[in-house]
Formats: structure tokens, sequence, C-alpha cells
């Protein structure tokens, strides 16, 4: 049991799903439900101005997308504790968002006293992982082709998924609030470290990857057109 509440906000771009965890986390005596954001850029803001003690936050976001807001997060306070709560199971994904500085990853499957130990977990300063993901990672370790994501920071793992949307270089440098000039020397960083020589061969490793899916890539189309 703590002695004072743990204060959280909590991040995902669906009211119901926000309101479903709310309820969940406020049964919990020692938990407090301060803040809600339906995006990173507002995340950002909202945790400046409350200040809560542990963010819960999905990784499929709109805008700068969940691994952007965790390291511009980090950026702002090193100390910061967040939890990503996902509905993707892939490893890959829990190394790059725990690489851009989140102390936890759990997966919506899991049970939701996983989640309850994990908020406990990280509010003392721990490390959490669902079992899931854990077992994954134990078991993949990312041999192969794809051992090259690592290859990447989170901001080039970010605009890698972006241009596998198709977005342009100027759409991407608005969302991350970049110069097109950076997008543009990412994009061919990017192609360098995954040794890949046009943007046709970059998607179709991408496919390979399953970076396309990782976030939702059919959903953000869709929305798009």
């Amino acid at each position: 049991m703590i002695n004072k509440k743990i204060t959280i906000m909590f991040v995902d771009d669906h009211a119901i799903v926000r309101e479903g965890y709310r309820s969940l986390l406020e049964k919990q005596v020692d938990m407090a439900v301060i803040a809600e954001a339906e995006s990173g850029e507002e995340a950002y803001i909202l945790y400046k101005k409350y200040k809560p003690n542990v963010i819960i936050m999905d990784i499929s976001l709109p805008g700068q997308g969940g691994l952007v807001t965790i390291s511009r997060l980090c950026k702002f306070n090193p100390k910061i504790k967040i939890l990503v709560f996902s509905m993707h199971q892939n490893p890959a994904l829990a190394l790059k968002a725990t690489q851009a500085g989140a102390k936890a990853y759990i997966t919506k499957s899991s049970q939701p006293d996983v989640l309850i130990r994990a908020i406990y977990d990280v509010y003392r300063g721990q490390n959490a992982l669902s079992s899931d993901i854990a077992q994954a990672l134990a078991f993949e370790q990312l041999v192969g082709e794809r051992a090259v994501l690592s290859k990447l920071s989170v901001r080039e793992f970010e605009i890698l998924r972006m241009l596998v949307e198709a977005r342009s270089t100027q759409e991407i440098a608005e969302t991350l609030n970049l110069s097109p000039k950076t997008v543009s020397n990412c994009h061919y960083l990017i192609k360098s470290k995954l040794g890949v020589n046009s943007d046709i061969e970059l998607t179709h490793l991408a496919i390979r990857m399953n970076v396309i899916h990782l976030l939702d890539f059919s959903t953000s189309v869709f929305q798009k057109e």
C-alpha cells in the first residue's frame, strides 16, 4: 500500500477506453486519475500542467505518435515515469518504447491486475513488462532481418513509419516539428542504416519487418482518404 495517492494521466485517443480504465484505476484506494489526453501533443501540455506521478499511454496516437511523445516528455523531465499500455504485442515496438524512455510496456490483452502491479512498479522506479511481451523478447531476441530496427533512433523509426504511410516530407516535418531538410537527411540515413537504395525497397523491407502493421497502417490510410 502506498502512503499517498499515485496521481495518473491516461493518454488514449479512444474515449471509451479511457472511461473504462479510469473506472478501474479509481477503484484503487491509492490511485487517482487527474488528467486525460487524446493525443501526444495534448499529453505534453497536460503533463506540464498537472505533473502526474505516472503516465499510462497508448503508443498508437494521432499526430506525432506515441514514440515521439515519450521521447519528448523524457527530454522535458528525464525522471518521468511512463507506462505504455498498448494492443500491440510486438517485441520490437516494446524495445523502441523503452529506448524512447518508457519504464514499462503492458499489452491490453493482459489481466487488469497486471496493469495495476505495473503502475506500482513504475511509481517505485522499477521496470515492468507483461508476460506476453517478456516471453516474446526472450524467444525472439530480434534475430535476423528484424534486428536492423535497433539501428534506428526513435525519431528515425517514427519517420520510417510515416514514410511508408506515404506522407510527404513537408507533412512529416510539420507533424514532428522538424525542418524539411532534417526530415530529408533522416530519410537518407534510414535507407543507409537499413541497407536499401530506394523508397520501394524501403517499403518492402518495412512490410517484411511488420513496421506498417505495428501502428495500424491500414487505419491511418483510410482516415486520410
